[in-house]
């Protein structure tokens, strides 16, 4: 049952005139906004004055985590009648929650100073307005606050504003790694971080905001270790409250019930009046090593590397796998608060579980963010420089450098680069219980995904696997068997790719055909399957991988498949690669009872030819060709993507056991966006192992040709198959150009312009009038009457709006034929692209766009020309379709330098090396020399040219085979974005691990630049349609890819109707918004009905969730999204 979750806050009465008319007429939000202040929805805001309350509310099944604070207080029957000592704590993960309630429950038990009270608090949790009521009150009589890790900039500015209040009156307040607003709130003694970031002492400069990243833990744990003994000596109560916050600092990184027993003994007695007369005796923290290489059976931490390889070689508990000198070895990425507070028997599953199966481990662990030296560190060998690992799984499921806090990408993918294995990152289950997880088809909460799911993805981090759950009481990790065997499997299988031979290894390739019955087997977006895969083969059997029996050429390759190249999916003509009988099927596939409800007994009708299920496709040496099979609804195949009891049918499982099993693949490679598999019914994100893409994809890694363009569902991929997704180039986009009738007003228009002074132009526009007609473009254009008596003027405004919209269809984009994987763009191509990239300012690199640098030379500016165009004014519509071909000419003289006799782009970098010289050589120069743009400003192209040979080298690096080969040889593939390589080149060269973005990171200022401009445009638009008056509010669909390639530009076009702009933390997060006045936005604020598609949903809801502030309602249900501002 989904759930309703809303965050309240209080519109003062006064206001509620001032409501737009969307939320006065209250047809949309009545279920939710009353009509009558008595119905239902309390009155007042607590200060004596009237309000109404409303909320804003997300409707979702597993949002939120329901767990509560009762579960961790602690309150002592205090009989010896001790000084009561309070403390509140607020956490990001629980592992601290049995190891300080062990050490409070001891010191009750001891009965000797105080008695405690603690209670504590997961950030998450405060969201609830319940708990965060009763986390006020909690710190209304408390003496100690504790807070750590709290990176979400909406509830850490809870945890200030909460703290804040009593901040005066509690005796201290101790936080760790934190926000700096939240780190600000320390106080003990004398000592205080009021000034954080603007002190100029030392021990503040290690927390200016610059190095609130990665290092910022790190430099802590130094700190933490030479500090304390230096202050001891210091005369200064302030220099030995300092010291007591480090020895806390240590303390809290020990995390064992011991040392927090001593932490809360030396706090209590240093700074609770209470005890001021009483010698509270503590002893020192028992220090661990910052990092190192940790076995929970080993007798110590090691931080050397070769010390602990010595000992596990010398086990005498080890299995004769592990004694095998060829057994695969994988490294493991663990916290050490996991290991010193005691909560670590998910990590010990997952060591047991991999030993079991044969494999040695290295498990490694940091005590600050950044694991990246750990990793080179333990994991390199200094001397060979190579991996001693095969794969590597990080259970931490945070980002490499940084964790929940400021992330540093660039260093976490330098250092895997160096390590050059499979890098997994899985899930321990840190924002909602286990049961939470189970019920949710959801899956995930929205920030997991967004810390624990999204970040690692841009470090190459793949197969979000849930390995393990929470206690709801507890608050202890407890593996979760049947994931751990799935993670431990998948990450051997990984690690095999490192160590088979190529001529051994087995590859599956997958095809589609979608729709299905259309004779498409074979196809994929922007993508010549069959020409690509035929490329592949070529590459990979020269490689030395087994490809026995290949054709000659691709032709051949489609007949052997599917004999007929128009072949149905039902159609015989498939070749028939394997007959699996109904009992051998139901051996294989552990799952076929479940396919029977929506399916009956197999083998049903689908891949079946009454007796056996058939798997179609073609075996070429150690490579299988295989046809995927349909969803299963021939007449309604997207069914299956809505309907929740839906599962895949019998031929589909087949295909999968028969790829698994029988053919035994080492790896499959799914060709081309895209397949159905990732569509399969369950959870969003986060599998459980009946989620039928989990299932069905069994233990095979998987590798995913997708298209560079497509990031958001590549992402579906990748979270929902664990794919490793490599981007392919999509075909450049070309002009549409004109033709037929198009084509001849086209010449109609070029003779009025030549001859309208003459006593011809009534008669041409006449002409043009009629065959506009015939085009039909009456339907988008006004046209007057044929052979009505116009004025000049009136003339030249109708050719004007005409040649405006069919210089709209002739620029009209229009990919250019289908990409082959491994085949450098034509110079066609490479123009295409480049004309694209040059229409675009880029402000924030310093780069004016192409059209207008040449609109300047005729003293112009092309946001003037543009808006010129749209109202069909004649010289302005001319002008830009000479800017449009200069741009091109431009472009094309340019890129000419590097084309060879094959119309092939080559040796880029060499030659563009002579090209990009100074003076009237450069080729761009040259042609504008012979146009009337001469005067065009020279440091300007020139900077922008410099920017199109980067571009270019971009465009030609072809590194998608590299990447699959590197994937197939069990190498770490570097990570990129996907997207537009128009708006975002770096985007190219194509072959990288692809993945969406930070969801927090959008919308970036360059997006808001952008938005307003379309978001003024529009208006502007609808006010002169709707003779002169603004929308009061406007629909829109917000989709998810098109927000990852534009960096967020659809929803700060939503927030700028709205007159708010979003601003970031002080972690660079997008997460709240300030109001925009209405004199700067010159213009009424819209309200905004949005509808959310379901990848939108999936990645970036949270988002807008956080963007509800006293300013903006915000409603989300059904996929219907709703802003009001106020």
């Amino acid at each position: 049952m989904a759930s309703l979750v809303s965050s309240p806050f209080t519109l003062p009465l006064s206001k509620t005139e001032n409501l737009s008319s969307l939320s006065q007429k209250q047809f949309f939000l009545h279920s939710f906004l009353p009509k009558k202040l008595n119905q239902g929805i309390g009155i007042g805001n607590g200060n004596g004055k009237a309000g109404l309350r409303v909320k804003c509310a997300a409707v979702g099944n597993g949002l939120f985590t329901q767990t509560t604070q009762e579960v961790r207080r602690i309150v002592p029957d205090n009989k010896n009648g001790l000084p009561r000592v309070k403390i509140v704590y607020v956490v990001l993960e629980a592992q601290y929650q049995a190891s300080l309630s062990a050490a409070v429950r001891n010191l009750n038990s001891i009965g000797k100073d105080a008695s405690y009270e603690v209670v504590g608090y997961l950030v998450e949790e405060l969201r609830d307005v319940n708990n965060y009521e009763n986390f006020c009150k909690d710190l209304e009589d408390a003496n100690i606050f504790i807070g750590s890790l709290i990176f979400v900039e909406e509830l850490a500015q809870k945890v200030k504003k909460a703290v804040e209040k009593e901040r005066d009156r509690l005796d201290a307040v101790l936080v760790f790694p934190s926000m700096p607003e939240v780190m600000r709130l320390n106080k003990l003694g004398s000592f205080s971080m009021a000034q954080l970031g603007q002190s100029k002492s030392p021990f503040f400069q290690l927390f200016k905001k610059k190095k609130q990243g990665a290092g910022f833990a790190d430099s802590m744990l130094k700190l933490v270790r030479t500090l304390p003994k230096v202050l001891k000596y210091l005369p200064s109560d302030k220099a030995q409250d300092a010291r007591l916050y480090i020895l806390s600092l240590q303390f809290w990184l020990g995390g064992s019930p011991d040392n927090l027993e001593n932490f809360v003994k030396m706090i209590s007695g240093s700074y609770v009046p209470a005890l001021k007369g009483t010698k509270v005796e503590y002893s020192d923290p028992v220090l661990f090593l910052d990092s190192g290489v940790w076995h929970p059976l080993a007798p110590r931490m090691y931080d050397d590397v070769k010390e602990y390889l010595n000992w596990y070689d010398t086990r005498r508990d080890a299995n004769e796998k592990l004694k095998d000198p060829n057994a695969p070895i994988v490294g493991l990425v663990l916290q050490r608060s996991h290991i010193v507070t005691g909560d670590e028997s998910h990590y010990v599953a997952v060591i047991m579980e991999l030993e079991a199966r044969g494999a040695k481990v290295i498990p490694i662990f940091a005590g600050g963010l950044d694991f990246s030296g750990p990793v080179e560190r333990y994991l390199i060998d200094p001397i060979t420089k190579k991996a001693f690992v095969h794969s590597v799984i990080s259970l931490t499921g945070f980002a490499l450098v940084g964790g929940p806090a400021r992330q540093d990408h660039p260093k976490a993918i330098q250092a895997l680069m160096k390590l050059d294995v499979p890098y997994l990152v899985a899930l321990p289950l840190v924002f909602q219980t286990t049961e939470e997880w189970l019920n949710s088809t959801l899956g995930l909460h929205p920030i997991q995904v967004a810390l624990q799911v999204a970040l690692p993805e841009l470090d190459g981090g793949m197969e979000p696997i849930v390995f393990s759950g929470r206690d709801p009481r507890t608050g202890k990790s407890h593996a979760l068997h049947k994931r751990v065997e799935q993670l431990c499997t998948r990450a051997i299988r990984w690690g095999e790719l490192k160590r088979k031979s190529k001529t051994e290894k087995r590859v599956a390739i997958t095809v589609f055909s979608f729709p299905p019955d259309k004779g498409n087997v074979g196809t994929a977006a922007y993508l010549n399957v069959f020409a690509s895969i035929f490329s592949v083969l070529k590459d990979l059997k020269k490689d030395g991988y087994n490809v026995e029996g290949l054709p000659e050429t691709a032709e051949a390759l489609i007949e052997e498949v599917i004999h007929d190249k128009e072949a149905k999916f039902s159609s015989p003509s498939l070749n028939v690669a394997y007959k699996m009988g109904v009992r051998e099927y139901q051996n294989l596939t552990p799952y076929a009872g479940a396919l029977e409800e929506s399916w009956g007994k197999p083998p049903g009708n689908l891949n079946s030819d009454g007796e056996n299920l058939l798997v179609y496709g073609k075996q070429y040496g150690n490579v299988f060709i295989g046809v995927q099979p349909t969803f299963g609804y021939e007449g309604d195949p997207m069914r299956l993507l809505f309907s929740k009891s839906a599962s895949p049918h019998h031929g589909f499982a087949a295909y999968y056991s028969f790829v698994e099993k029988i053919f035994k693949a080492d790896a499959v490679l799914h060709f081309g966006t895209h397949g159905s598999l990732e569509f399969m019914p369950g959870k969003q994100v986060g599998m459980s192992d009946v989620c039928y893409p989990d299932s069905l994809i069994g233990n095979i890694p998987n590798v995913y040709y997708y298209a560079a363009n497509n990031p958001s569902e590549a992402t579906i991929a990748k979270r929902r198959s664990y794919a490793n997704t490599i981007s392919y180039l999509t075909p450049p986009a070309e002009n549409a150009g004109l033709y037929k009738g198009l084509k001849q007003l086209g010449e109609l228009i070029a003779s009025y312009q030549s001859l309208k002074d003459t006593g011809r132009g009534p008669q041409i526009v006449n002409s043009i009038i009629s065959t506009a007609k015939q085009c039909n473009l009456d339907k988008d254009v006004e046209l007057p009457e044929e052979g009505q008596e116009l004025a000049a003027s009136e003339r030249d405004l109708v050719v004007g709006k005409v040649y405006s919209k069919i210089m709209e269809i002739e620029s009209r984009l229009l990919p250019c034929g289908l990409h082959i994987i491994g085949e450098p763009p034509s110079a066609m191509e490479a123009v295409a692209t480049l004309v694209n990239i040059a229409a675009l300012d880029r402000p924030e690199e310093g780069i004016n766009s192409l059209p207008a640098i040449l609109a300047e030379t005729q003293g112009r500016e092309i946001e003037d020309l543009y808006r010129g165009n749209d109202k069909g004014i004649l010289k302005d519509v001319e002008l830009l379709r000479q800017i449009t071909e200069a741009s091109r000419g431009a472009i094309g003289a340019f890129v000419e330098k590097t084309t060879n006799s094959k119309g092939q782009v080559v040796d880029v970098a060499d030659k563009l090396s002579s090209i990009l010289g100074f003076g009237v050589n450069e080729p761009w120069v040259q042609y504008l020399s012979d146009t009337k743009f001469y005067r065009a400003d020279r440091n300007k192209l020139r900077t922008l040219f410099l920017y199109l040979g980067e571009c270019l080298k971009l465009v030609v690096a072809d590194n998608e085979l590299g990447s699959l080969k590197q994937a197939l040889e069990g190498g770490y593939v570097e990570p990129g974005p996907g997207g537009d390589p128009i708006r975002n080149p770096k985007v190219l060269p194509t072959g990288k691990n692809i993945h969406a973005l930070d969801p927090q990171s959008i919308p970036t200022e360059a997006a808001l630049q952008s938005a307003k401009v379309v978001v003024d445009r529009l208006l502007e638009r609808q006010k002169a349609d709707n003779g002169g008056k603004y929308p009061e509010t406007v629909a829109l669909v917000l989709w998810g890819t098109d927000n990852i390639k534009t960096y967020g530009e659809s929803l700060a076009q939503v927030l700028w109707m709205i007159g708010v702009r979003p601003i970031a933390d002080s972690v660079g997060r997008v997460n709240k918004v300030e109001p925009v006045s209405i004199e700067e936005l010159g213009r009424p604020r819209i309200d905004v009905v949005v509808n959310c598609s379901g990848v939108f949903r999936d990645l970036f809801i949270n988002q807008v969730l956080n963007f509800s502030s006293p300013y903006i309602y915000v409603l989300y249900i059904h996929g219907i999204l709703v802003l009001i501002y106020f």
